[in-house]
């Protein structure tokens, strides 16, 4: 199966504004894209890419004053399989653990897990360790956590996910990774393009958080949010939390005045072709206020 997936962006800037962006198909994807395309601009702006310290492509533009839009419209390769489950995988202790797995076992930014940690045993200390114990985190923030995207923040935390019980799909993501992390599990944060392929339509597209954990010698992918496995997830990043990897980062005042993503199944003659699409008008932006950027403070888009 092939799989259509991109992006149309709009924001508004008041003056020349630094850009930090992470919208583009992680590396290890590239073998499965069949229709590359780049991230353009309109108007046309100079733009450099670069690989971070944890294998994401990222990319910087200055933007002028006025009205930017960031497009990207690619095609992937999918096997049309589920996320892959593996019930046996076991946990490794501390000891055992890689090295490069280590730096998602401590807190983070928006994953406090030392914070949650003494809660985190009471709910998950009698649970099989290893994907059991997984799997029951994401029961529970399945369970735990309302959605919506009047609840987005752009400083919500897994501490503020937890006692609030609401959030966006990051805050499902966050409140997982931090108590993996407080039960001594490498987790780490992941986003990308997931549609609503092999199962009922569920709305606008958007992009998505999940996470993923270090269980039986590699890593392996969980969704809080959906808590089922799901079909052709595209990743764009990984992190410690969405704090290492915002898919828009500005250094100025910005304002989002559109936003579309798409994410379809499309077969060979054409159909499904028509982008599943989510507008971002300026009322609607009000909901998200992690797209705004405001001087001298940090934002998000993610």
């Amino acid at each position: 199966m092939h799989i259509r997936f991109g992006f149309e962006i709009t924001i508004e800037c008041d003056a020349p504004t630094p850009l930090l962006l992470a919208l583009s198909p992680h590396p290890r994807e590239l073998r499965r894209i069949v229709r590359r395309d780049a991230i353009h601009t309109a108007p046309a702006t100079v733009i450099d890419s670069f690989i971070d310290e944890f294998g994401n492509r990222r990319s910087r533009l200055l933007a002028k004053a006025g009205r930017l839009t960031l497009r990207s419209d690619q095609v992937a390769k999918d096997t049309g399989a589920p996320d892959i489950v593996v019930p046996d995988a076991e946990q490794h202790p501390v000891e055992a653990l890689p090295a490069d797995a280590l730096t998602f076992l401590v807190p983070s930014r928006y994953c406090e897990s030392d914070v949650l940690a003494e809660e985190a045993w009471r709910l998950f200390g009698d649970t099989p360790a290893g994907w059991p114990r997984v799997q029951a985190i994401a029961d529970f923030v399945h369970a735990h956590i309302q959605f919506g995207y009047k609840f987005a923040s752009p400083t919500k935390t897994a501490v503020d996910a937890f006692r609030t019980g609401r959030g966006v799909c990051r805050d499902f993501a966050h409140l997982a990774v931090a108590l993996c992390r407080a039960m001594n599990i490498p987790a780490r944060y992941a986003s990308g393009f997931l549609g609503d392929i092999g199962v009922p339509p569920a709305g606008p597209g958007d992009f998505c958080a999940w996470f993923e954990v270090f269980l039986g010698g590699r890593w392996h992918t969980f969704d809080a949010r959906y808590n089922t496995p799901r079909i052709g997830r595209i990743l764009m990043v990984r992190g410690r939390d969405a704090a290492d990897v915002p898919m828009i980062s500005s250094f100025g005042t910005t304002r989002v005045t559109g936003f579309k993503v798409w994410t379809d199944e499309i077969g060979g003659d054409g159909a499904g072709e028509a982008a599943m699409t989510i507008e971002a008008t300026a009322g609607q932006g009000a909901e998200r206020p992690e797209l705004v950027r405001r001087p001298a403070l940090s934002a998000h888009l993610n």
